[in-house]
């Protein structure tokens, strides 16, 4: 199998904001290989970030029109194009590695996969994704804990939000699917990356997800925060995804917690938390709850706003009700869309590598 095929993917791919750079082990085309056919292969690097019809797409490759409407419909089953229609049209587009190609192969990840992308992110991608310093994706906690007088935008209502959603759709989580097959890892829930709207359909056509009500994912939501996890969802005011990331396996968390990176690299923090001297009896509840460590005890509990998620776990689970969540003053908004994210991201690439 020629590798020709798969560096001219690899150097596409890397065209994308979060891109898909070279290693000295090659282990990212391991992971091309893995995936793609040559054939898909040669079909993934003529599409573009713009969605088309196959025939926009066929005239621009010279292929038949039958034939790559086939390969195209296969492609997206296998999570290495994206899927969607607009105005009653079939349109795709290609799907970076992530958000993408890799969410898209948690049904087919294998022992051999998950070696293949722990030491792509070992060695590539965890710095791939904070070299920008602009996060990916916002935190939003549960609402009944933010302060009762904050005046809220949309995008900070996770509970309304999802309530909205037009279709949504539940998936299992990539990447503590890849910690388990690892050796590594936790018992949080498996089934609990959300999905909404455009996405969700793709996720549901495709089999990689199925299909649940506002009910069902709002339950997600309270079993992923009774477990620790933080929901996170991408840095923008449109609701796309919800992420229920724990400290141990999830790759945007990894950074902070096993690395000390700074957490603006990864996640926006909208919220912090606030303790109520008089309510704190110095119980410690929220110092194991706090998934990177932003909590100490002195005469009560002190939290450190540079580490603060703004995730809500601990106040979830303070037995005093000594904490609520404050929108910062000082917090970033979310972009309008993700397309605006990505230009952000590309630009601070640009001016952090000279």
């Amino acid at each position: 199998m020629s590798d020709d095929v798969y560096l001219k993917l690899r150097e596409f791919l890397n065209q994308f904001p979060l891109g898909y750079p070279e290693t000295p082990s090659g282990v990212e085309i391991k992971i091309l290989k893995k995936l793609f056919t040559e054939d898909e292969a040669k079909i993934a690097i003529k599409l573009t970030r713009v969605p088309e019809e196959v025939s926009e797409i066929a005239q621009r490759s010279g292929m038949d029109v039958s034939k790559l409407e086939s390969k195209l419909d296969s492609m997206a089953k296998k999570g290495l194009v994206f899927k969607l229609r607009r105005n009653n049209k079939i349109m795709y587009n290609a799907a970076p590695f992530m958000i993408g190609i890799y969410e898209y192969s948690v049904n087919k990840i294998d022992e051999e996969l998950a070696k293949y992308y722990k030491e792509y992110y070992d060695t590539a991608y965890q710095e791939e994704m904070g070299i920008s310093n602009v996060p990916g994706f916002k935190v939003i906690p549960m609402e009944e804990q933010i302060e009762s007088n904050t005046t809220l935008y949309p995008y900070h209502k996770l509970e309304e939000s999802i309530r909205n959603a037009r279709v949504i759709s539940v998936a299992d989580c990539i990447c503590r699917k890849e910690a388990k097959l690892n050796g590594e890892g936790c018992d949080r829930p498996i089934e609990s990356c959300l999905s909404f709207g455009v996405a969700a359909e793709y996720y549901i056509e495709s089999g990689i997800g199925r299909k649940i009500f506002a009910h069902e994912a709002l339950k997600i939501i309270k079993e992923t925060d009774e477990a620790g996890c933080v929901h996170a969802g991408a840095n923008s005011k449109h609701l796309s995804n919800i992420c229920n990331c724990c400290p141990c396996c999830c790759l945007t968390m990894k950074g902070i917690t096993e690395k000390g990176l700074d957490k603006h690299r990864f996640l926006n923090a909208m919220f912090e938390s606030i303790i109520d001297e008089e309510l704190c009896i110095n119980c410690g509840t929220c110092v194991e709850r706090c998934p990177v460590g932003a909590i100490e005890l002195s005469d009560i509990a002190v939290v450190s706003r540079d580490k603060c998620l703004g995730c809500g776990l601990c106040a979830t689970a303070c037995p005093e009700e000594a904490i609520k969540m404050r929108l910062r003053e000082d917090g970033e908004v979310p972009f309008d869309r993700v397309r605006e994210m990505g230009k952000a991201v590309i630009e601070g690439k640009r001016k952090n590598l000279k």
